[in-house]
């Protein structure tokens, strides 16, 4: 069976240079890592990263925790693309990824203390940050290793976190509306356990506030990411004396169920009602019409998280930073001037 000191040998190195060549350190020339690796290669030198990782105490594997089942989570395009991101920072640290699969929230809180507990990682990664979140506050308290994608409920200071800035941008978006001449604004948002949204209509409500217009409670509905639930929201506010004439959605999925269950009312975009959207997915620009919406940069969200994180695996003692994320609004055919279509 080939050795470290094998490979040592042949290379004319100390055997210390060799395991600095497998872990990547940049102390090491890049003359001398390719000799090393040369040599490996030559002999079939295969490390056991298993067993480095044991006696290091390190997993080399950081946890993704989804806000529910990653069968739920796929569904929505976001995830896969966030993900990418941390699956593209990890593979450069020589990381590897353990998805959780709880589909509960309490389900999801076991998950973590046994990936903490049993030190099956070595960081973790949170695609969501809820309101009094269970988890968050005990990864904080056992001072485990990890970053938030999204603005943290509490100790805001004292986490490391990667986000947009949801109220400013909500703001601008809500305000392109009204520049358009639409003063009945709704926003469709997602759970109210989760910063995000509780961000978002804070925007929303900035806008109104500056631009004079009164704030109709019955024009924030929210929606649980079905189909049932977008049409509730739907029904329900084309069904007020005084239905609003744009709609700002948390996301492209939304605006495109909603989309359609206007048509299904005998409305059309623009021509009757302005819709936007946040996530600049793929088929945003093909749908029809091709929807005005918010690029939040997801990819990046994901890969600045995973880099955070391994940056404070790496150094505990690092103190805690928020990194913004920029957006671009992204302007299309989902919206009209106010009497342009719609009198």
């Amino acid at each position: 069976m080939v050795t470290i000191k094998d490979v040592a040998k042949l290379a004319n190195v100390a055997p210390s240079t060799v395991s600095r060549v497998i872990a990547n350190n940049p102390r090491i020339s890049e003359k001398t890592k390719r000799r090393v690796r040369e040599v490996m290669e030559e002999l079939g030198y295969h490390p056991n990263f298993q067993a480095r990782n044991l006696a290091s105490k390190s997993s080399k594997s950081i946890g993704v925790i989804m806000p529910n089942s990653t069968y739920h989570a796929f569904q929505n395009p976001f995830f896969p693309e966030v993900l990418r991101g941390i699956s593209m920072n990890a593979h450069e640290n020589l990381f590897g990824i353990y998805l959780s699969t709880g589909s509960t929230e309490e389900e999801i809180h076991e998950e973590i203390v046994s990936m903490v507990q049993g030190r099956r990682v070595d960081g973790i990664v949170m695609l969501y940050s809820r309101v009094n979140d269970l988890s968050m506050r005990y990864l904080h308290e056992c001072q485990f290793p990890f970053t938030v994608v999204g603005r943290p409920y509490e100790n805001e200071d004292r986490v490391t976190f990667v986000d947009n800035d949801n109220i400013y941008i909500t703001k601008q978006v809500t305000n392109y509306l009204i520049q358009l001449g639409h003063r009945d604004v709704a926003i469709i948002g997602g759970s109210k356990d989760f910063v995000v949204t509780l961000d978002r209509i804070n925007g929303y409500k900035k806008a109104l506030e500056e631009a004079g217009i009164s704030f109709r409670p019955e024009y924030i509905v929210h929606e649980d990411s079905t189909k049932n639930s977008i049409k509730t929201a739907v029904t329900s506010l084309m069904a007020l004396p005084s239905p609003p004439t744009g709609i700002v959605t948390m996301d492209d999925m939304v605006a495109y169920e909603a989309t359609s269950h206007l048509e299904k009312l005998g409305l059309l975009v623009p021509h009757d009602i302005s819709i936007v959207g946040f996530n600049n997915l793929m088929l945003s620009e093909h749908s029809k019409p091709p929807l005005t919406s918010v690029d939040t940069s997801t990819y990046e969200l994901g890969y600045h998280a995973a880099n955070c994180l391994i940056e404070k695996i790496k150094e505990p003692s690092m103190l805690a930073k928020r990194i913004t994320i920029p957006t671009k609004f992204i302007e299309r055919k989902s919206c009209a001037q106010r009497g342009t279509h719609n009198i």
